[in-house]
């Protein structure tokens, strides 16, 4: 597999990084885009599959990850609306590539991009890229580093770090499709979801923030205890309308900047668990609504919904919606954001 990955990209080496603990749990990264290609957990009977959906060739993740399946994405992560923002009294127009609005950093992004390897050992991988001023049309350089750490606890960690020489917009997410049945394996209509969050933010019609902050109780959103994924999905809600599914971000019960539990899924089929702990304010939930038939690992096709993504950041549009917590990044300040995935079984 890791001859598969290896590559030259825009004069940049691309390769595979392979992270093992002593539980078998096998974790695969390339540093394009900082993708997360595998994640290899047990079931309850000790069986190992592959949790997380993509391709099996660097080259497919450079002609076809259109769904941004397991990339770091930025320098912002989901939508700014009409891309325009205004940043010290200067206005920013930005690509616009979903839709209306801006998505996930633009035509190309931070998942579009090879990223310099630091370090990398079994346990350990240290991914940099510099962005310079003008990227994208996002004003600043800015210097980010992803560290993926795997535990003998089976949590891999993402830590996230990022300096700038001019105030710019920082928002960076992950974007792993999980399937905890196993990649490829169908729906996960019946794995079950919880979301430690009683408020998330409405959409428009066009997926942007309406810039209310809504309790969950008593409608579909409401993940604040287990519930099948499916159980709702497709109930008559102008939310779930708008997003063709749940596409939308909750607002986290802990404190942002503390290490929190966000949200716990289960698949009681195969018994495995994944939890996520971050520092982020809020939790982005998407179940791949806009996938169908999507070319995947080993000859599979990916069907709608079959996956759904987990996205540790910063409310969407948060740069246009002042009462949203700041993505703005100053010189002399660093941006520091880490995210645990957590795997159990029971």
């Amino acid at each position: 597999m890791e001859e598969s990955f290896k590559s030259i990209h825009n004069g940049k080496p691309t390769g595979l990084y392979t992270l093992k603990n002593q539980n078998g749990v096998i974790v695969r990264i390339t540093n394009y885009g900082a993708i997360i290609v595998s994640i290899i957990v047990p079931d309850r009977k000790g069986n190992f599959a592959d949790i997380v959906q993509g391709y099996d060739t660097i080259g497919e993740y450079i002609e076809g990850n259109s769904p941004y399946m397991g990339a770091i994405c930025g320098r912002c992560a989901n939508r700014i609306a009409g891309g325009k923002f205004e940043l010290m009294r200067k206005q920013y127009s930005l690509a616009v590539n979903n839709g209306p609005n801006h998505l996930h950093g633009g035509i190309k992004g931070f998942s579009k991009v090879v990223w310099d390897v630091l370090n990398a050992s079994s346990s350990q991988v240290q991914l940099e890229y510099v962005s310079n001023d003008g990227e994208e049309n996002y004003p600043g350089n800015l210097r980010v580093s992803v560290t993926y750490t795997l535990t003998e606890d089976n949590e891999l960690k993402i830590g996230y770090r990022a300096v700038t020489d001019k105030a710019t917009v920082v928002n960076l997410a992950g974007h792993s499709y999980f399937n905890l049945a196993g990649e490829g394996s169908g729906s996960i209509y019946d794995q079950e979801l919880m979301i430690n969050a009683r408020f998330f933010t409405p959409i428009d019609e066009t997926s942007v923030p309406t810039g209310e902050i809504l309790s969950v109780k008593g409608t579909p959103m409401d993940f604040t205890s287990p519930k099948k994924i499916g159980a709702e999905i497709d109930s008559d809600y102008e939310q779930l309308r708008f997003g063709a599914g749940y596409d939308h971000n909750f607002v986290l019960d802990h404190p942002a900047g503390v290490t929190g539990l966000a949200a716990a899924a289960f698949d009681p089929a195969s018994g495995r668990i994944l939890e996520v702990y971050t520092t982020q304010p809020g939790l982005q939930l998407y179940t791949a609504n806009w996938i169908d038939n999507e070319k995947g690992k080993g000859g599979k096709r990916y069907g709608r919904r079959w996956a759904f993504c987990l996205e540790t950041q910063h409310f969407a549009d948060a740069v246009n919606k002042p009462h949203f917590p700041s993505v703005i990044l100053n010189p002399g300040e660093e941006y520091r954001h880490s995210c645990i995935y957590k795997f159990t079984t029971r």
